[in-house]
């Protein structure tokens, strides 16, 4: 049985980056540059003014009370058309272009007109340059402005929008496709009857999918029919990612390894040395040229299985699939808050809370009462998952613990 190393290993050798897309500015959100992007402007494009008032010059005001000849108003989007000279000055609004002449601006609380078009300046000296942005001061034309690998932000994407590019080459991202099996299932809005349950895990994958940042399409619930699961699968694999929930343990219905090969998906691994999450399965399914191979992840049924297995792999897949290294959630040292009792031999991956700290220096995290794979509801209260290595033994409070964050991405 393979280590969760060993596993994770397996999984990023056949995640290979799509190729990058061009796409519009709103859909260019949250992704990651496949370029680099050079501005065709200077911003700003000329000097301009960084507050309302006068603009003047700073050696003609030798000291507060000196009165000047208004000779023009400028505002933003008007160009000035007489040059300042001794004795003058120009009204001017914020965002506006300085007039030849002029080499600083005095705010208009600091000043007091007069009439006539006159003004008394309140203070002085100002000094050259103030309340003044030079032309090119943020970013020059030909300068490159954003380098390939930067993630898209709602300041780049305003930036993209003030250097001239409404659309941008981004990574690829892959398009997941998720189904849940099993007889006993039905969907979130039916009352389960006797034998049946609810679908967690089609919403659970959905969420976690979209948070890892791919497009996630749900495909349903596939009964237990050999043709039925194969029908399913078959839809699915036309994506970059195939997740199924359940169907990949020991029982009598366990079909989905059968249903894969029978479509011709190449077994890689199955079962991890891992608690919960054991049952896992992967394998991948060759495309046409040029298109990396249709990932396929036969997920454990019980939904913190489910969720555990996609934090430490799938996530990371998609993360490959998209031009970023595949390291996951981040993980860091931490002293357990409380005594914790850890059975058996296998790595398992607890629920918990920080209990101070959090993740830095001096950090404390505390494991909940987790009542095994089954028990969702307590999953809703962890924000982080302890890591305990076997055998049986109890661990004192205060010894020192690896832990995987569940609420802070790694990007």
């Amino acid at each position: 049985m393979l280590s969760v190393e060993q596993a994770l290993r397996s999984v990023l050798a056949s995640a290979l980056p799509l190729p990058p897309r061009r796409v519009g500015l709103r859909e260019a959100l949250g992704r990651r540059l496949a370029e680099p992007v050079v501005s065709d402007i200077d911003s700003p494009p000329h000097d301009k003014a960084q507050v309302d008032g006068y603009a003047v010059i700073a050696g003609d005001v030798p000291a507060a009370g000196r009165e000047l000849q208004v000779l023009e108003e400028i505002t933003a989007g008007k160009c000035p058309t007489r040059a300042v000279e001794l004795g003058t000055a120009t009204r001017i609004m914020t965002g506006a272009p300085l007039p030849a002449g002029a080499d600083a601006v005095v705010m208009v609380e600091d000043t007091e007109p007069l009439g006539g078009d006159r003004v008394r300046l309140l203070k002085g000296p100002p000094r050259p340059g103030q309340n003044i942005m030079r032309r090119a001061a943020s970013l020059a034309r030909g300068q490159t402005v954003l380098a390939v690998g930067k993630r898209l932000r709602a300041a780049e994407i305003g930036l993209l929008a003030e250097v001239g590019r409404p659309d941008v080459f981004v990574a690829g991202w892959p398009r997941v496709a998720i189904i849940a099996t099993g007889d006993e299932l039905v969907d979130a809005a039916q009352t389960p009857g006797p034998g049946q349950i609810r679908n967690s895990n089609g919403p659970l994958l959905m969420a976690l999918a979209l948070q890892a940042g791919a497009d996630a399409t749900a495909l349903g619930i596939a009964r237990d029919d050999p043709a039925a699961l194969r029908e399913k699968i078959a839809a699915a694999l036309a994506h970059d990612v195939v997740l199924l929930s359940g169907g990949v343990s020991a029982g009598v219905l366990d079909l989905v390894p059968g249903a894969l090969a029978a479509l011709g998906v190449r077994p890689v691994f199955h079962k991890v040395n891992l608690k919960p999450g054991k049952p896992l399965w992967f394998g991948t399914r060759d495309r046409e040229a040029g298109q990396p191979p249709t990932l396929v992840f036969g997920l454990p049924g019980n939904p913190v299985s489910t969720l555990v297995c996609f934090e430490l792999f799938v996530r990371p897949a998609i993360e490959r699939l998209s031009g970023l290294p595949g390291t996951g959630r981040p993980r860091c040292q931490a002293h357990l808050a409380r005594e914790h009792r850890h059975r058996g031999e296998r790595p398992t991956y607890w629920p918990a809370r920080w209990a101070g700290g959090r993740g830095g220096e001096g950090a404390q995290v505390e494991p909940l009462a987790w009542q095994g794979s089954g028990d969702l509801r307590t999953l809703t209260e962890a924000d982080c998952l302890a890591i305990f290595h076997g055998p049986d033994r109890v661990l004192a409070a205060g010894e020192v613990v690896e832990v995987l964050a569940l609420d802070r991405d790694s990007t």
